[in-house]
């Protein structure tokens, strides 16, 4: 299985929209656990690395390269 590759400030879709609508999340903390910013309402969750992984279906928008990667 291919490792999703994913940074720092990155824009990521998740398989489950968030409750406000919108599906794009912002990564805004990484260590064991990830951070993420719904960058509909701005609401922040914290979820272990491995349940991020599992869930996150692509990154939309990278930090580094600001363009994105379809």
């Amino acid at each position: 299985m291919e490792r999703k590759v994913f940074g720092l400030g990155d824009i990521v879709q998740m398989k489950k929209p968030h409750p406000c609508g919108s599906n794009e999340m912002e990564i805004i903390r990484m260590g064991m656990d990830i951070r993420i910013k719904c960058t509909g309402c701005q609401h922040s969750v914290l979820v272990p690395r491995a349940k991020f992984e599992k869930n996150m279906k692509k990154v939309l928008r990278s930090a580094e390269s600001g363009t994105d990667n379809n």
